[in-house]
């Protein structure tokens, strides 16, 4: 790609962009959602014009896009679509990728799901194994086991590949480069996402710095033309003329887009125990979805659920939840629950209607007599303030939410679920289409909330970050609870186990000759006592601070209001330190056993 040029609704997507995509290439294309990285890959695959610049490939050379939305006019099956374009000697490809993607190709185009077809358009991209594939969230709608073929089969291909994920274990397992979009601007690195967190972090420090010093060269060279121009008008105009194009330049400077302003507030408190399920089972159509299974959930439990698509782990949720009735056995709902739901099919996301309405349209937010307000955590905000919140810009605020990416979409259901004050958190796929920053947002708010979690979920590090307890949903009615997360439910699941031989490279537990320590403590425990003295000594940090602060006999006499919020924020941070410190010192004892 030479001088690629691109620009939607005044605003340059690309602006002279050069990039090479060498053979056997595997990149992670990374970057903020709504940046510019499917319109990218899109561009790459021919599907977008550009407005300027070539994109050149050798001849000989064949590349390949998997379709999010595929056209499948024309075709009866799934399967007559997947082979297209294959000679009748490469059929089985379609039948072997459609074992490990799950999909079925005899299933007629009419009657398939959206994520059926997705399925179906990478069966074909795989079968047709392009010398470039171009992969956008190729893991969305796809099973853990069906994400380890598709991570086996990209590890052993010869072919190069362009991969878009949220699935930061699947990202690190395959690629040896990264592109990052930022603000219009394409970077390389040659290593994998596994180094991307260290190289972001370590660029806009120095950007940071760079403009750090911009703005003091810009107060220095204001302060001499206030001062001393007047003097020296006539030999100066050059250094005048050198101001105003500093601040040009500072003005033309596109600022980094910040974090998503989620917050998570727990309601009133739950009773100690949140659910407890006796004995309960459910078959539909003679097939067994869950048999005897007992559960208890207390107040502050992660529970996630895992297996294979169509398995039932929605179902069960909503058993547990009072909203489904088990065919046997009993669910008792605990006191006081506000349980609030995120669902992975966005259905609480009415597509024709504009981000506004759809936030001032929703009776649990809307503000008696208030078109332009919305209701949060109990507290009336501007629609559009409160869209800020969560990186949409006014444009987008009238905009139908059908015209949101993926990810857009996720966050303004985030924004509707974090609206409520709850204690019991119901997520089902939340991780889908969002980008790294937003998930490690998102990780910390639950870290944070005081509430209840129950998660379905296929992305692995997310369970590995979040879950404190893990039920796998095997199949035939099994389901059984493992301590921690993804990790540790590969690690003490039993090596005979049919499902071991599915499981991702990167989540098989460790040969018995080289046995794993035991410490007593889950992945998350683990993860969280790791970050625990780093949170420690800032807590620490602040408190100084604002000891110093508060140590100005002045200060109550002068700034009253001031002298209070900072008398606050000492309190709740002393007591934040006291928190960690027993928690460090709990967790400690347990690693030591």
């Amino acid at each position: 790609m030479s001088g690629i040029s691109l620009t939607f609704g005044g605003d340059p997507v690309f602006s002279g962009l050069d990039l090479v995509v060498q053979p056997g290439d595997r990149v992670a294309l990374v970057g903020r959602n709504g940046s510019g990285k499917s319109t990218l890959m899109k561009v790459m695959a021919g599907l977008v014009e550009a407005d300027a610049g070539e994109i050149t490939i050798p001849p000989g050379k064949s590349v390949g896009y998997m379709e999010q939305h595929p056209d499948m006019a024309g075709f009866a099956t799934l399967g007559d679509y997947a082979s297209s374009g294959l000679g009748p000697g490469e059929l089985y490809k379609v039948e072997r990728a459609g074992e490990g993607l799950k999909f079925d190709p005899a299933r007629p185009v009419d009657t398939a799901s959206g994520g059926e077809r997705r399925r179906a358009a990478l069966a074909k991209l795989m079968a047709e194994a392009p010398d470039l594939m171009l992969l956008d969230e190729p893991t969305n709608h796809l099973d853990i086991q069906a994400i380890g073929w598709l991570e086996r089969e990209l590890s052993s291909t010869r072919a190069g590949f362009v991969l878009i994920s949220h699935d930061r274990a699947f990202l690190r397992a395959l690629t040896r480069a990264t592109l990052w979009i930022d603000r219009g601007m394409v970077r390389r690195q040659e290593k994998g996402f596994d180094a991307f967190e260290a190289w972001r972090d370590k660029v806009w420090e120095e950007e940071d710095s760079a403009r750090h010093k911009m703005d003091r060269l810009i107060k220095s060279e204001s302060r001499w033309a206030v001062e001393g121009i007047s003097a020296r008008r006539t030999r100066n105009q050059g250094r005048v003329r050198a101001l105003q194009a500093l601040r040009a330049e500072r003005a033309a400077q596109i600022r980094r887009q910040g974090a998503a302003a989620m917050a998570l507030e727990a309601g009133p408190k739950s009773g100690r125990k949140v659910i407890e399920a006796q004995g309960i089972a459910k078959s539909f159509d003679g097939k067994p979805l869950i048999r005897d299974f007992d559960l208890l959930v207390q107040r502050g439990d992660r529970v996630a659920f895992v297996g294979p698509n169509g398995v039932g782990k929605t179902t069960v949720l909503n058993m547990l939840l009072g909203q489904v009735p088990p065919d046997e056995g009993q669910v008792k709902l605990g006191t006081n629950l506000e349980v609030a739901v995120f669902d992975q099919a966005r259905a609480q996301l009415d597509p024709d209607i504009t981000l506004w309405d759809s936030l001032t349209g929703d009776p649990s937010m809307r503000v008696s007599g208030k078109a332009d307000q919305v209701m949060v955590r109990g507290t009336p905000k501007h629609v559009v303030g409160y869209l800020k919140e969560f990186l949409f810009d006014d444009r987008q605020a009238r905009a139908p939410v059908r015209s949101l990416s993926g990810g857009e979409k996720a966050r303004l259901l985030l924004a509707k679920l974090m609206a409520q004050s709850s204690n019991v958190l119901v997520l089902d796929e939340p991780t889908n289409d969002l980008d790294v920053e937003t998930l490690d947002l998102l990780q910390e708010l639950l870290d944070d909330y005081d509430g209840t979690v129950l998660l379905v979920s296929h992305d692995r590090d997310f369970l590995d970050r979040i879950a404190t307890t893990t039920i796998a949903m095997e199949g035939n009615g099994r389901a059984t609870a493992y301590a921690g997360g993804w990790s540790d439910y590969q690690a003490q699941r039993a090596p005979d186990d049919p499902q071991v031989k599915d499981a991702p490279k990167s989540a098989k537990p460790k040969p018995k000759s080289a046995p794993k320590p035991k410490t007593g403590l889950s992945f998350a425990e683990k993860h969280r006592l790791e970050n625990l003295p780093a949170e420690i000594e800032r807590l620490e940090a602040e408190i100084g601070k604002l000891e110093g602060l508060l140590g100005d006999p002045e200060l109550y006499s002068r700034e009253p209001v001031k002298f209070r919020k900072a008398t606050q924020a000492l309190v709740e941070r002393q007591e934040k330190l006291s928190a960690a410190e027993e928690e460090w010192l709990l967790l400690e004892e347990k690693a030591e056993g």
